[in-house]
């Protein structure tokens, strides 16, 4: 008999690095149902357009297709309201909400990241309208019980970093398992040059909210104009910037794949829980400077696959890419490095863990619902800290 698994994703709304791990899950089981709060086929991957994509309620308000932020207080009660039936393993890639759907059958969770917005709100919500943190701040408490909860019902926790790894544990007292994600994109499909560029510039791809910390970069080139910056996803507003300095948005895969493979480095300086973006430049054999935080420590090999960038300003930044200019790195040493990030290896070790959780599954066959956050607002508050 056909294994019957579902795929449950936080939102479609964006083309983000958990998203293109939601794809490369359901790409390692054909066929699986995909279910998520919301989607936004116009905004996110246009791979998702070939899967039969099941929402929530909160699909039918266009405010929340264009920005799920703006539905925090809503979505733990949207997956609560889907619940899951008729398959034989569920797993959710999740921020904080998928892994709250309700479901009889074994649940894998892929962990990116602790719910942000109820354990680190001043990354995403100090942009939003004064009514949303409003209400952020009124339905908290609830909210982190219902996410305490509903991360007991994972018979397995997988986690993309170690960092993530030990946020798991403080959070919610849970020693998951690290499984980094897939450097998905296709380094040798076809490549498309964007007007007005030569190659040859440093790279940026990231969106220009504030803990990507794009702003740091560009102050760094600003005192580098015989060197070019490109950036992906956008400039920060709010002022102008020199010549030396391009931004562009809603750039199809054939063009990222062209400014990957003719850039001299991607930077990253963002605090990021694992930070896709330079693995996927060493796909095409292009260094990486990084932040040295986050996810970047467990995945970069310094002076082999690129460099580390101390502090996060733009004099450590300038530094680094200087260093950058006068040491070249191999690029061969690059690119087998890449190769341990696979998707074919991603996907066997997947196919592994689900084996793992029918096994746990069967063992634990009287499964607890996880109760509504509603109702759970009502509870005293469990031991929940910011992490």
């Amino acid at each position: 008999m056909e294994l019957r698994v579902a795929v449950v994703h936080d939102y479609l709304t964006q083309r983000g690095g958990a998203e293109r791990v939601a794809l490369a899950i359901t790409r390692a089981f054909p066929g699986a149902r995909l279910l998520t709060s919301v989607y936004n086929a116009d905004t996110t991957y246009p791979e998702f357009r070939d899967l039969d994509v099941e929402t929530s309620w909160l699909q039918q308000v266009p405010a929340f297709r264009r920005d799920p932020r703006k539905a925090l207080p809503l979505l733990a009660g949207a997956f609560d309201r889907m619940p899951l039936e008729d398959v034989d393993v569920v797993i959710c890639s999740s921020s904080g909400w998928a892994h709250g759907i309700p479901t009889a059958a074994p649940k894998i969770v892929y962990c990116h990241n602790p719910a942000r917005w109820l354990y680190q709100p001043q990354d995403y919500v100090h942009t939003q309208p004064a009514v949303v943190r409003g209400a952020l701040r009124a339905f908290r408490p609830g909210l982190c019980r219902w996410d305490q909860r509903a991360a007991k019902q994972a018979v397995r926790y997988l986690v993309n970093s170690t960092v993530v790894q030990e946020r798991v544990r403080t959070t919610y007292g849970i020693d998951a398992d690290v499984l980094p994600p897939p450097v998905s994109i296709e380094a040798d499909a076809e490549r498309s040059a964007p007007a007005g560029v030569e190659p040859g510039y440093f790279l940026v791809v990231g969106r220009a909210r504030g803990y990507k910390n794009v702003e740091v970069v560009c102050q760094a080139f600003c005192e580098l104009p015989d060197q070019r910056l490109v950036v992906v996803g956008g400039l920060p507003a709010g002022r102008s910037w020199p010549a030396n300095i391009t931004g562009v948005e809603d750039v199809p895969d054939a063009e990222l794949r062209w400014y990957y493979a003719n850039c001299r480095a991607v930077l990253a300086v963002a605090h990021e829980d694992f930070g896709l973006t330079p693995l996927e430049g060493n796909a095409f054999g292009r260094p990486a400077l990084v932040l040295r935080a986050g996810g970047f420590l467990d995945t970069l090999v310094e002076g082999v696959t690129g460099h580390y960038i101390e502090r996060l300003d733009p004099a450590a930044v300038l530094e680094t890419v200087r260093t950058s200019l006068e040491i070249g790195l191999d690029g061969r040493a690059i690119l087998a490095h890449a190769d341990r990030y696979s998707a074919e290896a991603f996907q066997a070790e997947l196919h592994r863990e689900v084996q793992a959780a029918l096994l746990l599954g069967a063992v634990q066959h009287r499964r607890v619902p996880v109760r509504s956050w509603a109702v759970e607002q009502h509870q005293p508050l469990a031991a929940a800290q910011p992490v």
